[in-house]
């Protein structure tokens, strides 16, 4: 019989329970125990809606992010954290983001820097990063995982707990000494064999654990340190689950096969031509789990060709062969059942969470029972499929049209940097370390009013404009008042930086409730690129002239480039990802170019995702790279040599790709570095960055108030390796999920701290 189980579940809720209980907690609207409540009805929700499973994930509920769960388990806490006492959970919260609730224990404790974030692999889900030095000690504490796992048990769960790996968690961590992480390694698997007898004292059978970098290359030393560390693994009771997604194991496939654990998890979606080979390897005994639903994208999985490739596979593996997601369902939304507005025709094209298990679930009796067990599921699945398939909603021939003309020439200016900044600088007229923000200002309660009352149709169009204006007035007199130097327009009539633009494109659809989770309480729901896209009228030009109406300072046009917006979309699998960013990015440049003629002479393109959608493989970049950069080109640099481009990125590891980002030729790039204390600018100690840079000094994601002798301390560090004269000062990123209140003083420290600099420059 072929078994079937899954790797992970969302968090944050159909309705995103768990963001609104998080926030209500860390403003002291509820207690620690509320908060716990509803963690444990999410627990048990998705447990239930997991009951078809033969094995279900326990361990993968977090109430920020299971990177800092690890850290935790394994005792791994940075030094500042130490010492707290009082709840557990808001020392938890003080690494994620510097600070827990509004409590007693903000004053005897004190707020904290808060840990790094990066993003984890190649999607947009944001870890904290563990901290190493040579002198760390691990130290078990595995109360939570036990919790959670007793918990299941109470409720007749087929419990599999969920662990990180210990070569992942070394792998993407920092060494906050230059040391060398393996050297940690010893003792840290010595915890997690303590771990596992912990779990096999629950009478646990299976546990899976994590190992994602083996889809990533590892040297010598990295895939001999996987021997030593699952040879010593090996004598626990538990049997072992070794899972891998993402992408193709590779050089790692020998590798993998022969570690000593009872089964092995592939991600098919990505490496399905090393299925075969791998049968090949494995050990008699060993269980295979192929990944064999998307966990990455909500697009209908083709039941009929799945099972004419999974059948033979079955005959040969019998019950050694399992099925699952390719992948944690963290990554898509929970329910598409809930969607009442997405269009019939391409609601019948998806799958969200629920329905990805219930694909799995027509699978498995298919393959346990016959296809006839089934017959009008799968019919039912490839009517869907192939209504897709030939649409005339997903295939425009004018679109391809046009993209049978791009040239190279379209991706140049006119003009090299050095003089094109000459001309910038005599119009702009700018004080040295000129300062700006990165886009959004705080979405406030009277602008999510206005915009549920005009979804409602409670609010006219008029009465909407009415409603952003006047927020985007404030946002503007408030950053005159602060006295930044370039203004933005706040984006009050943005509800996310990619759905915005996707609602103003052709070959897009919206979900209500199709939210996954970013970071800790950050929900985004991407928008859904089924079909080639165009771009029927102006996007942002009104609202951005409208703002330049109110001061006589320069004012950014703001936009979201094309890489960003394919790479937070949920994207079509029928054709290259490459197809569709060129086609972003021509609808990008006609808005660019209408926001010049309007008379803006400053605009900001994000590529806030372009080091997201690398390929975990370096000698994979190149092509991705070549790709994602032109189409960038493509879109900004279309102007004259006076109208200056901004682009901004965060949160991302970008000193391997700096060569790349200086290609895209931006005049100014914007990029986070507060929380990695300026580490980013390493890149520069040996590349000479030839353009501006505003490397950011606000962590935006902590509500503590960077002050003014750090920002100047920040700064310093910059300039000592980018020329004071092409540094800006600027945020890490966009404002639009902190309050005024914190907003405020934050900036006036910023303004502060650049006065400062330039009076000792």
């Amino acid at each position: 019989m072929v078994s079937t189980h899954n790797l992970g579940f969302s968090r944050i809720g159909a309705k995103r329970e768990l963001k609104f209980a998080l926030e209500s907690y860390w403003k002291g609207q509820s207690t620690c125990e509320e908060l716990k409540s509803c963690g444990k009805e999410l627990r048990q929700r998705h447990w239930r809606l997991q009951s078809t499973l033969d094995l279900v994930p326990v361990g993968d509920f977090s109430f920020y992010d299971q990177v800092l769960d690890m850290s935790f388990t394994l005792g791994n806490l940075p030094e500042r954290v130490r010492g707290f006492h009082g709840d557990p959970l808001d020392n938890y919260f003080r690494v994620a983001r510097g600070r827990s609730a509004q409590s007693n224990h903000a004053y005897c404790c004190g707020d904290i820097a808060a840990g790094e974030m990066t993003k984890w692999f190649d999607t947009n889900y944001h870890y904290i990063v563990p901290e190493f030095t040579a002198a760390t000690k691990f130290k078990l504490d595995s109360t939570r995982l036990l919790e959670q796992l007793i918990e299941a048990k109470k409720l007749g769960v087929k419990a599999k707990p969920v662990i990180i790996g210990p070569l992942t968690y070394l792998a993407i961590g920092k060494t906050k000494d230059g040391s060398d992480k393996l050297d940690l390694l010893p003792q840290l698997v010595q915890v997690y064999t303590n771990l596992l007898e912990d779990l096999a004292e629950q009478e646990v059978e299976w546990v899976q654990i994590d190992e994602p970098i083996l889809v990533t290359e590892l040297d010598a030393n990295w895939q001999h340190a996987f021997k030593l560390a699952y040879h010593q693994l090996k004598a626990s009771r538990v049997k072992l689950l070794l899972a891998t997604y993402f992408g193709q194991l590779a050089d790692n496939q020998y590798l993998a096969a022969n570690l000593p654990v009872a089964g092995l998890h592939v991600d098919a979606i990505n490496s399905r031509h090393e299925v075969l080979p791998l049968i090949g390897m494995l050990p008699s005994h060993m269980v295979l789990s192929i990944g064999v639903i998307n966990g990455r994208n909500i697009w209908k999985t083709d039941l009929t060709a799945t099972l004419d490739w999974l059948e033979p596979l079955a005959e040969r593996l019998m019950d050694r062969l399992w099925i699952a997601p390719s992948c944690s369902l963290l990554h898509v939304p929970v329910d598409l059942d809930s969607e009442e507005n997405i269009d019939s025709d391409i609601k019948s094209w998806l799958a969200f969470a629920q329905q990805k298990l219930e694909e799995l679930h027509i699978l498995s009796i298919a393959l346990n029972q016959g296809r006839e067990a089934v017959r009008e599921q799968l019919a039912s699945n490839h009517v869907a499929i192939e209504d897709r398939s030939h649409s005339a909603r997903v295939h425009n021939p004018a679109v391809r049209e046009a993209l049978g003309k791009l040239t190279p020439k379209l991706g140049q200016r006119q003009n090299v940097y050095a003089q094109r900044a000459r001309k910038q600088a005599a119009l702009l007229n700018l004080p040295k370390y000129p300062t700006t923000t990165i886009g959004s200002f705080p979405q406030t309660a009277e602008i999510r009013l206005a915009r549920s009352q005009f979804k409602s149709r409670e609010l006219d169009y008029s009465g909407y404009q009415l409603a952003m204006k006047a927020e985007i007035e404030r946002s503007v007199r408030e950053q005159e008042a602060l006295g930044l130097d370039v203004l933005v327009h706040g984006e009050a009539e943005r509800n996310d930086m990619v759905e915005y633009f996707g609602e103003k494109l052709e070959g897009y659809a919206f979900s209500q409730f199709g939210w996954v989770q970013s970071y800790g309480s950050r929900c985004v729901k991407p928008p859904i690129l089924f079909g080639d896209i165009s771009r029927p009228q102006a996007m942002t030009v009104s609202w951005i002239k409208y703002a330049q109406s109110l001061t006589s300072k320069p004012m950014k046009g703001m936009l979201t480039g094309p890489v960003t917006i394919l790479n937070w979309s949920f994207v079509r699998d029928d054709q290259p990802r490459a197809v569709s960013c060129y086609q972003l990015a021509l609808a990008i440049r006609e808005e660019v170019l209408d926001l010049e003629k309007a008379g803006i002479n400053i605009i900001q393109i994000d590529e806030a995702a372009l080091r997201e959608g690398l390929p975990l493989r370096k000698s994979q970049w190149k092509e991705y790279l070549n790709w994602a950069v032109e189409s960038y080109r493509i879109a900004a640099n279309g102007v004259k040599d006076e109208t200056q481009i901004h682009t901004h990125m965060c949160y991302s590891e970008f000193n391997d790709i700096i060569a790349a980002i200086a290609e895209m030729d931006a005049d100014v790039i914007t990029i986070e570095t507060s929380r990695s204390d300026m580490e980013l600018l390493d890149a520069f100690d040996n590349f000479n960055y030839p353009n501006e840079i505003g490397p950011g000094v606000y962590d935006i994601h902590s509500p503590n108030i960077p002050t003014q002798e750090h920002i100047i301390q920040l700064m310093q560090k910059a300039a000592e390796r980018v020329p004071a004269e092409r540094l800006w000062v600027n945020p890490d990123c966009g404002l639009k999920t902190r309050q005024w209140e914190e907003v405020l003083p934050a900036l006036t420290n910023m303004v502060a701290a650049a006065k400062k600099l330039r009076a000792t420059a």
